[in-house]
Protein backbone atom coordinates (compact mmCIF):
# COMPACT_ATOMS: atom_id res chain seq x y z
CA UNK A 1 0.00 0.00 0.00
CA UNK A 2 1.37 3.79 -1.14
CA UNK A 3 0.01 7.16 0.66
CA UNK A 4 -0.50 9.37 -2.26
CA UNK A 5 0.60 13.02 -2.49
CA UNK A 6 -0.77 15.52 -5.08
CA UNK A 7 1.23 18.71 -5.35
CA UNK A 8 -1.54 20.33 -6.58
CA UNK A 9 -4.10 19.58 -3.61
CA UNK A 10 -1.45 20.07 -0.96
CA UNK A 11 0.34 23.39 -2.17
CA UNK A 12 3.59 24.49 -2.61
CA UNK A 13 4.94 24.78 0.61
CA UNK A 14 3.49 21.36 2.23
CA UNK A 15 4.57 19.69 -1.24
CA UNK A 16 8.16 20.95 -0.86
CA UNK A 17 8.33 19.56 2.56
CA UNK A 18 7.58 16.24 0.94
CA UNK A 19 10.06 16.42 -1.89
CA UNK A 20 12.98 17.71 0.30
CA UNK A 21 12.06 14.38 2.22
CA UNK A 22 12.28 11.91 -0.80
CA UNK A 23 15.50 13.65 -2.86
CA UNK A 24 17.74 12.88 0.04
CA UNK A 25 20.62 12.79 0.59
CA UNK A 26 21.05 16.40 -0.60
CA UNK A 27 24.74 17.70 -0.94
CA UNK A 28 25.36 21.11 0.30
CA UNK A 29 27.07 23.99 -1.34
CA UNK A 30 28.51 26.17 1.47
CA UNK A 31 28.71 29.27 -0.88
CA UNK A 32 30.33 32.66 -0.29
CA UNK A 33 29.89 35.62 -2.26
CA UNK A 34 30.87 39.31 -1.67
CA UNK A 35 28.43 42.37 -2.09
CA UNK A 36 29.22 45.37 -4.35
CA UNK A 37 29.61 47.35 -0.95
CA UNK A 38 32.15 44.93 0.15
CA UNK A 39 30.03 42.48 2.67
CA UNK A 40 31.49 38.95 2.84
CA UNK A 41 28.22 36.60 2.11
CA UNK A 42 27.91 32.91 3.25
CA UNK A 43 25.31 30.58 2.99
CA UNK A 44 23.90 26.90 2.98
CA UNK A 45 22.19 25.92 -0.10
CA UNK A 46 21.22 22.48 -0.63
CA UNK A 47 20.14 21.93 -4.09
CA UNK A 48 23.30 21.55 -5.22
CA UNK A 49 25.46 19.15 -8.17
CA UNK A 50 27.71 19.17 -11.15
CA UNK A 51 25.84 20.38 -14.19
CA UNK A 52 28.98 19.52 -17.04
CA UNK A 53 32.22 18.02 -16.88
CA UNK A 54 33.88 19.87 -19.80
CA UNK A 55 33.81 22.43 -19.16
CA UNK A 56 33.91 21.85 -15.07
CA UNK A 57 30.16 23.50 -14.56
CA UNK A 58 28.39 23.25 -11.18
CA UNK A 59 24.92 24.28 -10.36
CA UNK A 60 23.27 25.47 -7.03
CA UNK A 61 19.57 26.52 -7.00
CA UNK A 62 18.62 29.42 -5.20
CA UNK A 63 14.87 29.20 -3.55
CA UNK A 64 13.98 32.79 -3.93
CA UNK A 65 16.11 35.57 -4.04
CA UNK A 66 18.73 35.34 -1.21
CA UNK A 67 21.80 37.50 -0.86
CA UNK A 68 23.86 34.90 -2.33
CA UNK A 69 22.53 34.75 -5.53
CA UNK A 70 21.91 39.13 -5.62
CA UNK A 71 25.88 39.53 -5.09
CA UNK A 72 26.87 36.73 -7.51
CA UNK A 73 24.54 38.50 -10.41
CA UNK A 74 26.23 41.95 -8.97
CA UNK A 75 29.97 40.59 -9.04
CA UNK A 76 30.15 37.62 -10.97
CA UNK A 77 31.64 35.34 -8.43
CA UNK A 78 31.76 33.19 -5.82
CA UNK A 79 33.46 29.97 -4.17
CA UNK A 80 31.50 26.62 -3.04
CA UNK A 81 32.87 25.50 0.40
CA UNK A 82 32.45 21.87 1.40
CA UNK A 83 30.61 21.89 4.77
CA UNK A 84 32.40 19.12 6.94
CA UNK A 85 30.07 17.43 9.61
CA UNK A 86 32.30 19.19 12.29
CA UNK A 87 30.59 22.12 11.55
CA UNK A 88 27.41 21.26 11.30
CA UNK A 89 26.30 24.05 14.11
CA UNK A 90 28.30 26.88 12.09
CA UNK A 91 26.74 25.75 8.60
CA UNK A 92 23.72 25.67 10.13
CA UNK A 93 23.71 29.29 11.71
CA UNK A 94 24.80 30.80 8.28
CA UNK A 95 21.62 29.71 7.01
CA UNK A 96 20.08 32.58 9.10
CA UNK A 97 17.82 35.21 7.26
CA UNK A 98 20.35 38.12 8.52
CA UNK A 99 20.37 41.40 6.52
CA UNK A 100 22.69 41.84 3.72
CA UNK A 101 24.23 43.94 5.38
CA UNK A 102 26.12 41.13 8.06
CA UNK A 103 28.50 38.57 7.53
CA UNK A 104 27.98 35.36 8.53
CA UNK A 105 31.53 34.51 8.47
CA UNK A 106 31.87 37.01 11.43
CA UNK A 107 28.14 35.99 13.17
CA UNK A 108 29.40 32.41 12.77
CA UNK A 109 33.20 33.00 14.08
CA UNK A 110 34.75 31.76 10.53
CA UNK A 111 38.07 32.01 9.14
CA UNK A 112 38.17 34.01 5.57
CA UNK A 113 40.73 32.85 3.64
CA UNK A 114 42.00 34.21 0.32
CA UNK A 115 40.54 32.87 -2.79
CA UNK A 116 43.49 32.14 -5.91
CA UNK A 117 41.26 33.84 -8.59
CA UNK A 118 38.22 35.19 -7.06
CA UNK A 119 37.32 37.67 -5.30
CA UNK A 120 34.90 36.34 -2.53
CA UNK A 121 36.91 34.61 0.14
CA UNK A 122 37.17 30.87 1.05
CA UNK A 123 35.90 29.27 4.29
CA UNK A 124 39.47 28.49 5.73
CA UNK A 125 38.29 25.71 8.02
CA UNK A 126 36.56 24.26 4.72
CA UNK A 127 38.74 20.79 3.50
CA UNK A 128 37.84 21.85 -0.27
CA UNK A 129 36.46 24.69 -1.99
CA UNK A 130 35.92 25.52 -5.65
CA UNK A 131 36.21 28.74 -6.79
CA UNK A 132 33.67 29.98 -9.78
CA UNK A 133 33.24 32.66 -12.26
CA UNK A 134 29.34 33.05 -12.77
CA UNK A 135 28.35 30.80 -16.52
CA UNK A 136 25.08 31.64 -16.04
CA UNK A 137 21.18 32.37 -14.35
CA UNK A 138 18.56 30.43 -15.16
CA UNK A 139 14.96 31.53 -13.49
CA UNK A 140 12.32 28.23 -12.86
CA UNK A 141 9.18 29.03 -11.23
CA UNK A 142 10.40 30.56 -8.15
CA UNK A 143 13.77 29.57 -8.13
CA UNK A 144 16.63 30.14 -9.78
CA UNK A 145 19.36 28.34 -11.05
CA UNK A 146 23.17 29.56 -10.56
CA UNK A 147 25.83 27.69 -12.87
CA UNK A 148 29.31 28.61 -12.19
CA UNK A 149 31.96 27.68 -14.26
CA UNK A 150 35.10 26.27 -11.60
CA UNK A 151 38.02 28.33 -11.99
CA UNK A 152 40.13 26.78 -9.40
CA UNK A 153 39.63 24.23 -6.82
CA UNK A 154 41.72 23.49 -3.72
CA UNK A 155 41.90 20.76 -0.83
CA UNK A 156 43.77 20.37 2.12
CA UNK A 157 46.21 17.99 1.92
CA UNK A 158 45.27 15.68 5.43
CA UNK A 159 41.94 14.72 3.19
CA UNK A 160 44.13 13.49 0.23
CA UNK A 161 44.66 9.81 -0.29
CA UNK A 162 47.88 9.85 -2.42
CA UNK A 163 46.19 12.37 -5.19
CA UNK A 164 42.55 11.72 -4.36
CA UNK A 165 40.24 13.47 -1.86
CA UNK A 166 39.55 10.56 0.10
CA UNK A 167 35.44 11.20 1.14
CA UNK A 168 35.86 9.65 4.17
CA UNK A 169 38.57 12.49 5.37
CA UNK A 170 36.29 15.18 3.49
CA UNK A 171 32.93 13.88 6.07
CA UNK A 172 30.66 16.05 4.22
CA UNK A 173 27.62 17.07 5.62
CA UNK A 174 23.92 16.55 3.56
CA UNK A 175 20.68 17.64 4.27
CA UNK A 176 17.60 15.65 4.67
CA UNK A 177 13.76 16.72 5.41
CA UNK A 178 12.45 19.22 7.71
CA UNK A 179 15.39 19.56 9.93
CA UNK A 180 17.76 16.60 9.55
CA UNK A 181 21.19 16.82 8.45
CA UNK A 182 23.46 13.43 7.52
CA UNK A 183 26.66 12.39 7.73
CA UNK A 184 28.63 9.44 6.23
CA UNK A 185 27.47 5.66 7.32
CA UNK A 186 28.45 2.88 5.05
CA UNK A 187 30.12 3.27 2.51
CA UNK A 188 29.57 0.46 -0.60
CA UNK A 189 32.82 -0.29 -3.01
CA UNK A 190 30.72 -1.66 -5.74
CA UNK A 191 32.14 -1.62 -9.57
CA UNK A 192 30.26 -1.01 -12.68
CA UNK A 193 28.90 -3.54 -14.34
CA UNK A 194 29.84 -4.08 -18.42
CA UNK A 195 27.36 -5.33 -20.71
CA UNK A 196 29.58 -7.72 -21.46
CA UNK A 197 29.69 -9.00 -18.02
CA UNK A 198 26.27 -9.86 -17.81
CA UNK A 199 24.65 -11.51 -16.29
CA UNK A 200 27.87 -13.43 -14.53
CA UNK A 201 28.93 -9.83 -12.21
CA UNK A 202 25.76 -8.91 -10.99
CA UNK A 203 25.26 -10.18 -7.45
CA UNK A 204 22.24 -8.85 -5.78
CA UNK A 205 21.87 -7.90 -2.33
CA UNK A 206 25.26 -7.66 -1.17
CA UNK A 207 27.07 -10.46 -1.98
CA UNK A 208 30.16 -9.11 -3.70
CA UNK A 209 30.28 -5.96 -2.61
CA UNK A 210 32.73 -4.84 0.11
CA UNK A 211 31.43 -2.34 2.69
CA UNK A 212 33.57 -0.05 4.60
CA UNK A 213 32.65 2.02 7.92
CA UNK A 214 33.35 5.63 7.13
CA UNK A 215 33.92 6.03 10.82
CA UNK A 216 36.00 3.40 10.73
CA UNK A 217 38.72 5.43 8.20
CA UNK A 218 39.31 8.73 10.31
Amino acid sequence: MRTDFDPERLGPRDFYKFLTSVVVPRPIAWVSSTSPAGVDNLAPHSFFTVASVDPPIIQFTSVGEKDSLRNIEATGEFVVNLAPAALIQEVNATGTNFSADVSEFDAAGLTREPSALVRPPRVKESPAVLECSLHQTMRVGDCVLVFGLVVHGSVSSEVLRGSHPDVTRLDPLSRLGGDEWGSLGPIHDLPRIRASQWPGAFKPRNTTETVRDARADN
